[in-house]
Protein backbone atom coordinates (compact mmCIF):
# COMPACT_ATOMS: atom_id res chain seq x y z
CA UNK A 1 0.00 0.00 0.00
CA UNK A 2 1.34 3.11 -1.25
CA UNK A 3 1.17 6.29 1.11
CA UNK A 4 -0.52 9.43 -0.42
CA UNK A 5 1.00 12.32 -0.51
CA UNK A 6 -0.30 15.97 0.16
CA UNK A 7 1.43 19.09 -0.91
CA UNK A 8 -0.13 22.52 -0.43
CA UNK A 9 -0.61 24.70 -3.36
CA UNK A 10 -2.10 27.45 -4.51
CA UNK A 11 -4.93 27.37 -6.58
CA UNK A 12 -6.22 30.81 -8.87
CA UNK A 13 -10.62 30.97 -9.64
CA UNK A 14 -8.94 31.61 -13.45
CA UNK A 15 -12.97 32.62 -14.00
CA UNK A 16 -12.68 35.85 -11.51
CA UNK A 17 -8.56 36.72 -11.85
CA UNK A 18 -8.20 40.09 -13.21
CA UNK A 19 -4.83 39.43 -13.91
CA UNK A 20 -3.11 42.25 -12.08
CA UNK A 21 0.40 40.50 -11.51
CA UNK A 22 0.12 41.58 -7.44
CA UNK A 23 0.62 37.92 -7.02
CA UNK A 24 3.52 37.47 -9.12
CA UNK A 25 5.05 40.36 -7.89
CA UNK A 26 5.60 38.54 -4.31
CA UNK A 27 5.84 35.72 -5.20
CA UNK A 28 9.41 34.32 -3.78
CA UNK A 29 9.98 31.49 -5.81
CA UNK A 30 8.52 32.73 -9.28
CA UNK A 31 5.98 30.18 -9.52
CA UNK A 32 3.00 32.20 -11.25
CA UNK A 33 2.51 33.97 -14.57
CA UNK A 34 0.39 36.19 -15.90
CA UNK A 35 -0.81 34.18 -19.34
CA UNK A 36 -1.87 36.31 -22.32
CA UNK A 37 -3.15 39.12 -19.88
CA UNK A 38 -6.25 37.60 -18.84
CA UNK A 39 -5.43 35.28 -15.42
CA UNK A 40 -2.43 34.16 -13.68
CA UNK A 41 -1.60 30.65 -13.12
CA UNK A 42 0.63 28.32 -11.02
CA UNK A 43 3.30 26.95 -11.78
CA UNK A 44 2.97 23.23 -9.80
CA UNK A 45 6.04 22.24 -10.06
CA UNK A 46 7.31 25.13 -8.03
CA UNK A 47 4.43 26.53 -5.80
CA UNK A 48 5.31 25.26 -1.89
CA UNK A 49 2.17 26.69 -0.20
CA UNK A 50 3.33 29.53 1.21
CA UNK A 51 0.33 31.82 1.10
CA UNK A 52 1.77 35.20 0.05
CA UNK A 53 -0.45 35.45 -3.39
CA UNK A 54 -3.18 34.71 -1.08
CA UNK A 55 -2.83 37.04 0.80
CA UNK A 56 -2.07 39.66 -1.78
CA UNK A 57 -4.53 39.14 -4.00
CA UNK A 58 -6.98 42.10 -4.24
CA UNK A 59 -10.01 39.51 -5.62
CA UNK A 60 -9.31 36.98 -2.93
CA UNK A 61 -9.75 34.64 -6.29
CA UNK A 62 -6.30 32.79 -4.99
CA UNK A 63 -6.94 29.33 -1.93
CA UNK A 64 -4.10 27.51 -0.98
CA UNK A 65 -5.34 24.03 -0.85
CA UNK A 66 -3.97 20.26 0.00
CA UNK A 67 -3.40 18.39 -3.24
CA UNK A 68 -1.92 14.82 -3.63
CA UNK A 69 0.99 14.58 -5.51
Amino acid sequence: MTAVKKRRRAVVDQSACVACGCCVKVCPLQAIEIVRGVMAQIKPEKCVGCGKCAKECPASVIEIREVEV
